[in-house]
């Protein structure tokens, strides 16, 4: 199939899958679940097809910013789709399927400037895997604080909102700190290979991106240690979720958006 249009067949199972669940949400009914699951799931191969037509080139492997992003997206739709056959918590790709969109149509039909890499070793490789796979994650658990923000405020004020359409606070919550725990441990893999396998992390190229994801890995290991020994939870933890998740995406993103489209050259 042609990678363009399987994107293009993706995006519209996407799209069509969130328009359910928004729908639902707002009539604060209880999302249906297997109907939105099913369209995620024809969705994934065909997001799937197209990211492995746009990375593996003749010339290499290309990794720039657009292309990133649709495989997080992919990863991010993957991940939502995949916890929400064990827990009720099929709201979550009301976040993650726009992702997935978002990263799609930009691989698609924004021009790139990035040089596809020939050859990288496998330290490189698993840097690369482990940090992409801890961005993934952590961005679900941004989208989960957010979820957990609206839950929290609406039982505070009394309101219903959609109170009933989540699962209760104590679940949004636990799995918040499940994906944090994951995504820590993912990062810090990451940022371990990084160190042991690349040349410099502070060359000046990339010194910001270095800074900034130590800083992410800062802020979620002292919010972890909070939960653990001060039981952190409610405001105190979105707080601390989307501080680290900011400087993620500025480590993340920020480096690779200047390099590659402001200075047009590879990261």
């Amino acid at each position: 199939m042609n990678a363009t249009l399987a994107g293009i067949a993706a995006a519209l199972l996407y799209a069509v899958a969130s328009a359910m669940l928004g729908r639902q949400l707002l009539r604060r009914e209880k999302p249906r679940a297997p109907a939105i699951q099913a369209l995620g799931g024809l969705a994934l191969p065909l997001h799937l097809i197209s990211i492995h037509a746009q990375i593996y080139q003749p010339a290499g492997l290309d990794l720039g910013l657009f292309q990133i992003s649709s495989l997080v997206g992919w990863l991010i739709a993957a991940l939502a789709i995949g916890m929400s056959l064990y827990k009720p918590i099929i709201s979550i790709t009301v976040a993650a399927f726009p992702l997935a969109i978002l990263g799609l149509i930009l691989s698609l039909f924004a021009p790139s400037t990035y040089t596809p890499v020939s050859t990288l070793s496998p330290g490189a490789e698993s840097h690369i895997l482990l940090s992409i796979l801890a961005y993934s994650v952590l961005t679900i658990a941004a989208a989960q604080a957010l979820l957990v923000a609206i839950q929290d405020r609406h039982l505070r004020t009394h309101k219903q909102g959609l109170m009933n359409a989540l699962p209760p606070l104590q679940t949004m919550e636990s799995l918040l700190f499940s994906l944090i725990g994951t995504g820590f441990v993912l990062l810090t893999l990451a940022i371990v290979t990084g160190f042991l396998t690349l040349n410099d992390l502070f060359a000046q190229h990339v010194a910001h991106k270095t800074v900034l994801t130590l800083a992410a890995w800062a802020v979620f290991a002292v919010l972890l240690a909070g939960r653990h020994w001060l039981g952190w939870r409610g405001p105190t933890a979105i707080r601390f979720t989307l501080w680290g998740f900011a400087l993620l995406l500025l480590g993340f993103y920020g480096s690779k958006l200047v390099l590659e489209l402001v200075l047009s050259r590879s990261a």
